[in-house]
């Protein structure tokens, strides 16, 4: 058995779920977001703003018992991110290190000898605060978590001085620099 399977998702008041075969809509105040599960597997029951997932074999293997609890977390996040949408912080520590919106391009300033423009998918919604704070807002928690993780890869932080793109909460292991 699935510890997070056999869990029930609370649907919100403002958000909903069309279930038409093996596929899934999932609608709410920030958009939509379609998932596809495979029905030889599973059977989806909607209750009414209950969601459950259960496998249609009495006896569950463990490579069913895996699958069950991905696709409830897929399920999951996708009804979290239609009804508040997924948040990821990044942060730029360094000396002239800063970031600015120019239409659907990010533009960062990273210690390169050049800017290095970052191209914004029009799903996400990128905001930039005080030029080193930037907030990747979005539906899908996977394109959210994707793009912060680009963003992050353009200059990672690295362990003496710790300067470069960091996730806000991201615990930095510090070096100790060289001895006389």
């Amino acid at each position: 058995m699935s510890k997070i399977g056999k869990k029930n998702i609370t649907i919100p008041k403002d958000s909903s779920i069309k279930i038409e075969g093996s596929n899934l809509t999932i609608s709410g105040p920030k958009g939509t977001k379609k998932l596809s599960i495979n029905d030889k597997i599973f059977s989806s029951k909607l209750s009414e703003n209950e969601f459950k997932l259960e496998p249609l074999e009495k006896k569950i293997d463990k490579k069913i018992s895996i699958l069950w609890g991905t696709y409830r977390s897929l399920v999951n996040n996708a009804i979290t991110g239609v009804s508040k949408g997924h948040e990821k912080i990044l942060e730029l520590s360094g000396v002239g290190f800063r970031a600015n919106l120019k239409g659907e391009i990010l533009n960062l300033q990273i210690g390169f000898s050049h800017d290095v423009d970052f191209k914004i998918p029009k799903e996400i919604k990128i905001t930039v605060e005080k030029q080193t704070v930037i907030k990747i807002n979005g539906v899908d928690k996977e394109l959210v978590s994707k793009i912060a993780a680009d963003i992050k890869g353009l200059k990672p932080v690295e362990p003496y001085k710790a300067k470069g793109i960091k996730e806000r909460g991201q615990f930095i292991l510090r070096k100790e620099g060289k001895k006389k």
